[in-house]
């Protein structure tokens, strides 16, 4: 039984194994080269942006206690990024929090409150 095939505007489900794939919609095979890759980890991003571009920071909250007047943040790397590249990072990053909260729960946004090193009294 033949398959008839979406229309070119309608989305295709990438999971959906019964859609027939042309190979002119696939687009050329993208190599990952990641011989010059770093890691960093980042628990603060802040995001700025202009019409031509997107920046993101990133860097480490460097305050250890509650009630501090002042909280330090080291910035470590900024991406910049074109405004379409943003849109997919944000396309794709949405995606992935959503698998996670629903594998894990919901991932609260409010700060979570650190513990004092010593008790006092």
């Amino acid at each position: 039984m033949a398959m008839s095939p979406k229309p070119e505007n309608e989305a295709v489900d990438p999971k959906d194994e019964a859609v027939e794939r042309r190979p002119e919609a696939a687009g050329p095979r993208v190599k990952w080269d990641d011989s010059e890759m770093r890691s960093f980890y980042a628990n603060v991003c802040n995001v700025t942006s202009t019409r031509e571009e997107v920046t993101v920071l990133f860097g480490m909250n460097q305050t250890w206690y509650t009630g501090q007047e002042e909280v330090r943040v080291k910035l470590s790397d900024r991406i910049i990024l074109s405004p379409f590249a943003a849109k997919r990072l944000f396309t794709l990053l949405g995606r992935v929090i959503k698998e996670y909260e629903e594998l894990v729960g919901p991932i609260p946004l409010e700060p979570r409150v650190a513990m004092d090193p010593e008790p006092k009294g």
